[in-house]
């Protein structure tokens, strides 16, 4: 009889204990925020409230003036793919081998043991996953994925904006359209201009009469042309987020949402994306607290920061809004929280093959210089890339020019066929990166570059960079087929 009696006093304790377990843990769940991250597609610093001219970015100029701007955030790859299989999981792209453009669609790849999704890691505490597309039947986001992973199950739970309001706490993504050529039906090759993502709706905000292209364009009315239709997809992209976060407040879930903006990687320009100078990895940030909960020790309302962000930092930061630790062994650091990592020295990026164009670039980015790396000097920017060659019009006009004897400056040192081995640039004094210091006697630049090649290769090894292994010719092969009949290919390189 004692016997029955301990047994069952015994599983009495234990339901009792699951039980309390179980409303600890809703409570818990009911506790935490919900996340928006709004991921900018392909774009600088390019903002009003960054200081940019000829663009109009009311909504997110506000969100920045509640929250926190950020002012030097850098992408771990200047290419979509590489950068998202990053900050998605928080592993370097280039630790992952998933640092080559569209790699591992169809050899069974998976992710190392131990790293996982983000939104796998936010599921495990009760979070409710969208990507969203639509917004009250209209389309404000692409919903892509677009990493170098595909078989690790289930990302998302949805992409209807509708269904969050009913699903808390909430972890949403929204990925900008607007600043991205109109290429997925995969017949760009067909177009005579490939026009961007809803151009023909962008405001005209900007025009080739009063913008001012960086100097390493020529100055000619195509690229004033393309310069203008640019700064006007940032300012459709912010009409767009402006109708989300208008509908977050609608919706009651404003108070109660951690918001961050940030890009995916630079600016789409030729010399931007693809690319590891500022212009291909410099990108905006910004980061809202909401009121009803309580907000990390280092957040204030209106702050400026200057210190140096990666974006594999937003994956244990995000994490930490959800009060989830930082996982062990995870890239990145948490750079707003209540646990925040060591501030960095360096932001670290890389660029291998991007489609049919093999290359390998490392970066490493300081407050003030920044340090490139060009594992293949004979390949730079005038490198057959087709993406590039059809939809960026600039490219081939400088082509053009070119034969014609008609470039000179920082055009014509740009159309080089050879880039310097390594490259050092003062970003304060020289923020177009025109003047390669590399080779300077001046003690402060030669003091940066030695420190900044210790760290690249430092980094390499403790991260164990996989770009030191070429991809096999049948991997790469493939791609040119799939360009050319995605894009066609220019006449100077046709057999």
């Amino acid at each position: 009889m004692n016997y029955l009696r301990c047994t069952f006093l015994f599983a009495l304790i234990g339901l009792v204990a699951c039980f309390n377990r179980s409303i600890q843990a809703e409570d818990s769940i009911t506790k935490r925020p919900n996340i928006l991250w709004i991921v900018g597609e392909n774009l600088k610093l390019d903002l009003g409230c960054y200081g940019a001219e000829n663009v109009k970015t009311p909504n997110l100029d506000r969100l920045a003036a509640k929250g926190i701007r950020y002012t030097h955030v850098f992408s771990t790859s200047p290419v979509c793919a590489p950068s998202r299989s990053a900050f998605f999981v928080g592993m370097y792209q280039t630790s992952s081998d998933t640092h080559n453009m569209r790699s591992h669609r169809i050899d069974g790849y998976r992710l190392p043991e131990g790293v996982r999704p983000i939104t796998h890691r936010l599921k495990d505490v009760g979070y409710f996953t969208a990507n969203i597309k639509t917004l009250n039947g209209e389309q404000v986001g692409s919903a892509k994925l677009d990493m170098n992973f595909v078989n690790e199950g289930k990302l998302y739970d949805t992409d209807k904006w509708e269904d969050l309001k009913g699903n808390q706490p909430f972890f949403a993504q929204i990925n900008t359209m607007e600043a991205e050529y109109d290429i997925y039906d995969r017949q760009t090759w067909q177009q005579p201009r490939v026009e961007w993502k809803g151009e023909k709706t962008h405001e005209k905000i900007a025009t080739p009469e009063n913008v001012t292209p960086p100097p390493y364009y020529p100055d000619h009315p195509l690229v004033r042309l393309e310069w203008a239709r640019y700064l006007n997809s940032i300012s459709g992209m912010d009409k767009t987020m402006g109708k989300v976060l208008k509908q977050l407040e609608k919706d009651g879930l404003a108070d109660n949402t951690v918001v961050l903006f940030f890009g995916d990687n630079g600016r789409i320009e030729p010399r931007g994306i693809h690319w590891c100078y500022d212009t291909g990895l410099h990108v905006p940030m910004i980061a809202y607290w909401p009121k009803n909960f309580p907000a990390p020790k280092n957040y204030r309302p209106g702050d400026v920061r200057d210190e140096v962000v990666s974006l594999i930092d937003i994956t244990a930061t995000t994490l930490g809004f959800a009060g989830i630790n930082r996982p062990l062994g995870m890239h990145g650091r948490i750079f707003l929280g209540d646990r925040i990592g060591p501030e960095r020295q360096y932001a670290f990026s890389a660029r291998d093959r991007i489609d049919e164009t093999v290359n390998r670039i490392r970066s490493v980015r300081g407050k003030k210089y920044h340090y490139l790396r060009n594992y293949y000097p004979k390949r730079h920017f005038t490198s057959l890339n087709r993406y590039k060659e059809k939809c960026f019009p600039i490219k081939p006009l400088m082509r053009e020019l070119m034969a014609e004897g008609k470039l000179t400056g920082y055009p014509l040192a740009l159309m080089s066929p050879t880039v310097a081995p390594e490259q050092l640039f003062d970003t304060e004094n020289d923020p177009h990166e025109l003047h390669n210091l590399a080779a300077s006697d001046e003690p402060e630049h030669r003091e940066a570059l030695v420190a900044m090649r210790a760290a690249l290769a430092t980094w390499m090894v403790e991260t164990q960079d996989q770009g030191v292994f070429p991809e096999a010719e049948e991997i790469v092969a493939p791609f040119e087929k799939e360009m050319h009949d995605w894009f066609g290919t220019p006449a100077w390189n046709q057999k």
